[in-house]
């Protein structure tokens, strides 16, 4: 058995007891890092010097009232568009492939705080636009359940590693999807937070509107105490919410009882697989089982969740990458003959295909004499999605569905196919536009035993009711306590 087949808090207490120590944790991260990387490809660098450093200089803490918080030693993976102070951070792109940070996101100091251990950095789809890991700059991450699938993206890395038992936990980001997706395909636990539930000061923007940070975890009770470590309100960004942050480990009671579920029937319609349904209409038997009720909802401008969210997503993509000119830094063409040329060029060879697609798309919508006709019209489309998940809200707890239409898909088979790849996210996406919570949590198993996710979707900063819900499931059934056997 692994130390990471531990919850935290079992982990915690053998810390305390002196039956293992923060080197033993660390040690059990590299030692199955050394084992299993070259098969997961999951990190872009790590930082094992630092890590074994800090882990001697904790040991001699272990015992004293600096050890009592309970993330005290823990190794953790970091998606690799959070920014690290001297690590480096490049968004799985050849234009960062340099860039070593001077200061630390919100996310890490929190961390810091917390005594965390960062074990390195993760790979993803460049700049966090991809649902499959392959738009990475550098590698392709697999699937540790099964190797030729992709682990899902932008997060592919930070779900793989956890799902391969690198690290016990991590952090992913969403955008419109790129946590929960993941997570479901890799048998893991992954929340998207409410927008402004987690600074984003320190994540590099894709898009600015829709970016959450996130943790993606082995359990649920683990996912609740590393999204208390970084919530919060953060001065430095301006989107970050002056809300109270509950005590999340009491959400986790395993009483549903009385609580009503929505399962909106566009999540149980065209395009979603029938097991990915039959394992919704299970887990559903399962929580009426405990006592609560669901009923069926419509959620009617969902339909125009991907086409409004590609509009703003790469509308604000095309806004925020513009800063990634060779001029101040990262990648600087050596062939430039003039100014405009270093632009040109610097992008053409320091962006990927996908990137390079989202930035057109987005630059066409903000056009003069396109504006109204696309960007302005998915605004409005963006509010009408909104509203939908304000009047189911009015009558319902949480809102059930599949997180993901199929189980993993194999690696290569979509990439040619962006419209095919896009529609992936469509039952994540609309989470995203609204705002609101979401989780994927372990519900199942495809016929060729890749894993099947449950999405559970909440009230604005309701995360509470989230994990009350998840955790229940949790508690019912064996899903995640499966390991993949690599």
């Amino acid at each position: 058995m692994s130390l990471f087949d531990h919850k935290l808090s079992e982990l915690h207490e053998l810390l305390h007891k002196k039956e293992v120590s923060v080197t033993d944790l660390v040690d059990e991260s590299y030692k199955r890092i050394d084992a299993v990387e070259d098969k997961v490809k999951a990190f872009l660098t790590l930082d094992e010097e630092n890590a074994r450093n800090k882990a001697k200089e904790m040991d001699s803490k272990l015992g004293t009232d600096e050890s009592k918080g309970l993330l005290f030693g823990m190794p953790i993976g970091i998606k690799d568009n959070i920014v690290t102070k001297g690590l480096r951070t490049t968004c799985a792109s050849k234009i960062l492939e340099n860039f070593n940070p001077i200061y630390n996101a919100t996310v890490m100091n929190k961390l810091h705080s917390a005594d965390t251990i960062t074990i390195g950095k993760l790979n993803m789809d460049e700049f966090a636009m991809g649902s499959s890991t392959e738009n990475s700059g550098f590698q392709k991450t697999s699937n540790p359940w099964n190797l030729e699938t992709v682990p899902g993206g932008s997060s592919g890395g930070s779900a793989a590693s956890v799902a391969a038992g690198e690290v016990p936990f991590s952090l992913g980001s969403d955008t419109g999807g790129s946590i929960r997706q993941p997570a479901a395909f890799t048998g893991t636990v992954g929340l998207k937070p409410t927008y402004g539930r987690v600074s984003r000061f320190g994540l590099v923007a894709f898009a600015s509107s829709l970016d959450q940070i996130g943790p993606i975890t082995r359990n649920v009770e683990d996912n609740a105490y590393l999204l208390q470590a970084i919530a919060g309100l953060d001065p430095n960004d301006s989107t970050s919410a002056n809300v109270e942050v509950p005590n999340y480990a009491e959400a986790l009671t395993g009483d549903v009882k009385g609580m009503k579920i929505a399962v909106p029937k566009e999540y149980l319609g065209e395009g979603v697989g029938e097991e990915a349904r039959q394992a919704v209409l299970a887990s559903l038997k399962v929580l009426e089982g405990m006592g609560a009720t669901w009923e069926e909802v419509s959620l009617p401008h969902s339909k125009y969740g991907v086409s409004t969210y590609y509009l703003l997503a790469s509308s604000e993509a095309s806004a925020n990458l513009a800063r990634f000119d060779g001029v101040r830094y990262g990648y600087r063409t050596p062939n430039a003959e003039n100014l405009l040329d270093l632009y040109k060029k610097t992008r053409a060879e320091g962006f990927g295909d996908e990137v390079k697609r989202r930035i057109m798309l987005g630059t066409f919508a903000l056009s003069s004499g396109y504006y109204e006709a696309y960007y302005k019209k998915a605004q409005q489309a963006r509010t009408l999605i909104k509203k939908d998940f304000e009047d189911v809200f009015a009558k319902y707890d949480v809102i059930i569905g599949p997180t993901t239409p199929t189980p993993a898909f194999k690696i290569g088979e979509k990439i040619d196919d962006p419209l095919t790849m896009y529609a992936n996210d469509i039952l994540t996406i609309p989470v995203n536009l609204a705002g609101v919570p979401g989780i994927s949590v372990p519900c199942g198993f495809s016929s060729t035993g890749l894993p099947l996710g449950l999405q559970i979707i909440g009230k604005h900063f309701d995360e509470s009711t989230i994990y009350r819900v998840a955790h229940a499931f949790e508690q019912a059934t064996d899903f995640h306590t499966k390991r993949p056997q690599l």
